[in-house]
């Protein structure tokens, strides 16, 4: 995987590398307000809900992360699996310190069964228009609200690492999967004698 799918209408060299605020305002208000977007760079794919190993091509493509917008769907069931929600949402903000959006987190999990894998996906949604300021000017409300935008990556390494708020009962610092691959080994400080 990588820069070799699908790049929209990106000329070569540039990266697509939007703030949270801007996919929201910039990209999904734009869609779903039925406003023309340029350049029209972010596909539609929401037919529905892809195994992330079959993005590459399809989806808009900035290193290791895959862009695209689809429609809210309440299960997420894909041939291969499911995106299990974590729970966690978060607001986001403008720089005006007003309220836009809302971000969602899933774990892609394969089979039945449900195993997590390191597939991740943010979702995307508009705000109501009362809450956010826009509005979704002669069209239902259902019809603004129907459309968010996806932007799917794979965490690197093995660990599960938490997202969004720590559970842990310590003083709610992550550790990273390095620092816990460190602590875990059986070296003695004592041992190791360090420079002056």
């Amino acid at each position: 995987m990588g820069d070799h799918g699908y790049s929209g209408n990106l000329p070569p060299g540039f990266v697509f590398s939007p703030t949270d605020e801007e996919l929201v305002l910039h990209f999904l208000h734009r869609k779903a307000s039925l406003l023309p977007s340029n350049p029209s760079i972010i596909p539609d794919l929401s037919l529905y809900p892809h195994d992330p190993w079959q993005l590459e091509g399809k989806a808009l493509s900035s290193g290791n992360q895959w862009y695209y917008f689809s429609q809210v769907m309440e299960k997420k069931v894909t041939e291969n699996g499911f995106w299990k929600p974590l729970d966690i949402e978060e607001p986001i903000f403008c720089n005006a310190g007003k309220k836009v959006g809302l971000k969602k987190y899933f774990v892609y999990c394969n089979g039945a069964e449900g195993v997590e894998t390191n597939w991740m996906m943010k979702e995307y949604h508009l705000c109501s228009s009362k809450s956010s300021g826009t509005s979704c000017k002669k069209k239902k409300k259902s019809d603004c609200h129907q459309w968010i935008l996806c932007r799917v990556y794979e965490r690197e390494g093995s660990c599960i690492q938490n997202v969004g708020n720590s559970t842990d009962d310590d003083d709610g610092t992550e550790l990273s999967c390095l620092d816990e691959m460190f602590l875990s080994m059986d070296d003695d400080l004592d041992d190791i004698s360090f420079p002056n």
